[in-house]
């Protein structure tokens, strides 16, 4: 997938668990793990901002496109 998701990196940062991440942003541990993996299909405008709003971050800083068009060598 092309769009890459550092919601690992941001937690990392804050020095906050994901169980402690999903409980602020009113997510189950479970679907945070699926967007954090970066396995989720979607997110909703009103997910990203409560984790920009808990990460105290901008939605770049979660997410980013990588180009899988480029090749090895």
């Amino acid at each position: 997938m092309p769009i890459a998701v550092d919601i690992d990196v941001m937690l990392a940062k804050r020095k906050m668990s994901v169980g402690e991440l999903a409980d602020r942003v009113g997510i189950t541990p479970a679907n945070l793990a699926v967007l954090k993996n970066g396995r989720a299909k979607a997110v909703r405008f009103s997910t990203l901002a409560a984790l920009c709003e808990v990460l105290e971050c901008q939605p770049g800083d979660l997410l980013r496109w990588e180009n899988e068009d480029v090749a090895d060598g």
